[in-house]
């Protein structure tokens, strides 16, 4: 008999590690209905049509395309199998695909419901992706991601909001976190400064990866891309910019001095930390220019998170984008959005071993039960623990007492009520508390009324 598994890149959860990202979806959802934004979701299937071209030529190798229901080789010729063109094929076999992350399936919503949304439209999303991607450690190719937008609207407001967010979000999860923030505009005034305008994309690609593999290799792949050894000369004073935000804003003004769509990032920046100021921001927020993110749709502020005290990629990013919807047909739909990265999270808590205790237990009173007698009296008692809120159980048999006490100890309930000929006789229970041992005689209400 074949011996179960799972596929390559996907994880089943205990109910230990439900309870533990519950608590982390759970934080992130109350914190974007704070801010007015609403929940949708969208199908975990899309169009290929929709998906393919939107992730560039690396994003549509990682997507998973379903095949078509049926017999789906009945219209493919002996010729076309014989020639092996992969892609002509999928075109032929496959005409949906999983998504591959929320941001383009709600493009597309926005799209098509637009007539029924009010601009601007605040959403939030959680909900699985899929990537085709090599699995390994912290990269999976089945993983949630917990997304705000806000489109149909300019105004920068939106990113200073989207920034508190960030900061609310991980001040309750108790997470040391510095904000990272960029602009696209800022780095086409620095390709346009350099000589080399229309190789923005070569240059942000290649500078997002300083941290990951150091300047030498960074310059190695920009000159592989056949941008000049002067142009990379040039960014190299731009790149390793140091000092507070306030002085390299000085200093970009300067660079950027000849480059327009230069000097309107260094505006936008400015604009959102000035306001920031204003909001006594507990995390650090800083100007790094080598962020420029590898999604090529970002047109304005570019935003990422990087926990402080542990040793892990990004753990949130988003950024402005223009003109998504224009993939759909509505053009001119300015949207700015953040993506809370789930997944990472969770490792960076249970590194640092920041879960509440209560946040992990589900049940928090166990009757032991006795037999026939003791359930009657005992089955009304629970449904009016559980009618005041406290999650309740009964054993469900009359097993010995080692074996229901070891039950409570494994799933670690904080209390169990032990109700014997006794406490019947005088309409109490026993409760007992698992982590001091002690007990007390108590009364139904009395139970109810303590902070259990």
């Amino acid at each position: 008999m074949q011996k179960p598994s799972i596929v390559k890149g996907t994880r089943d959860f205990s109910p230990e590690e439900m309870a533990k990202r519950n608590y982390i979806f759970d934080t992130i959802r109350e914190v974007y209905k704070l801010f007015g934004y609403k929940q949708i979701e969208t199908p975990a299937m899309e169009s290929l049509s929709t998906l393919m071209g939107k992730y560039g030529e690396e994003g549509d190798k990682l997507l998973f395309k379903i095949l078509n229901s049926g017999d789906y080789l009945s219209g493919i010729s002996e010729d076309e199998l014989l020639a092996k063109n992969s892609n002509r094929l999928t075109t032929k076999i496959s005409e949906k695909g999983l998504r591959y992350d929320l941001t383009v399936p709600f493009a597309r919503y926005v799209v098509m419901h637009r007539n029924e949304i009010t601009f601007p439209f605040k959403r939030y999303q959680i909900q699985p992706v899929w990537r085709a991607d090599r699995p390994q450690k912290g990269r999976y190719r089945e993983f949630f991601q917990c997304d705000a937008d806000v489109v149909g609207s300019d105004s920068l407001i939106n990113e200073v909001e989207l920034i508190q967010i960030i900061e609310e979000v991980f001040k309750r999860l108790n997470i040391r976190v510095c904000i990272k923030i960029n602009n696209r505009k800022i780095l086409s005034g620095i390709a346009e400064i350099i000589g080399e305008p229309e190789k923005i994309v070569d240059i942000t690609v290649a500078i997002d990866k300083l941290d990951k593999i150091g300047l030498e290799k960074v310059n190695e792949e920009l000159q592989s891309k056949g941008i000049s050894s002067e142009a990379i000369e040039k960014l190299q004073p731009i790149i390793l910019l140091e000092g507070d935000n306030t002085s390299k804003l000085e200093t970009l003004k300067k660079s950027l001095s000849a480059s327009e769509i230069g000097l309107k990032g260094v505006e936008e920046i400015e604009f959102i930390l000035n306001k920031i100021k204003l909001l006594n921001v507990g995390a650090e927020v800083e100007l790094d220019l080598t962020l420029a993110r590898g999604l090529n749709y970002y047109t304005g502020a570019i935003i990422e998170v990087k926990a402080l005290d542990v040793q892990i990629g990004s753990i949130t990013g988003g950024g402005r984008y223009d003109n998504l919807t224009g993939i759909f047909g509505l053009p001119d739909v300015s949207g700015v959005g953040i993506s809370f990265g789930a997944d990472r999270i969770f490792d960076v808590l249970n590194q640092l071993e920041l879960y509440p205790e209560d946040s992990t237990t589900s049940t928090k009173v166990l009757f032991v039960n006795f037999g026939s007698a003791e359930e009657d009296y005992i089955l009304p008692i629970i449904a009016k623990f559980r009618q005041n809120g406290i999650a309740a159980e009964i054993y469900p048999e009359a097993a010995k007492m080692k074996k229901q006490m070891s039950y409570a100890d494994s799933n670690k309930i904080p209390y169990v009520i032990i109700v014997g000929e006794d406490e019947m006789r005088n309409q109490k229970v026993t409760l007992k508390n698992m982590h001091s041992g002690d007990q007390q005689l108590l009364s139904v209400d009395e139970c109810l009324r303590l902070d259990l």
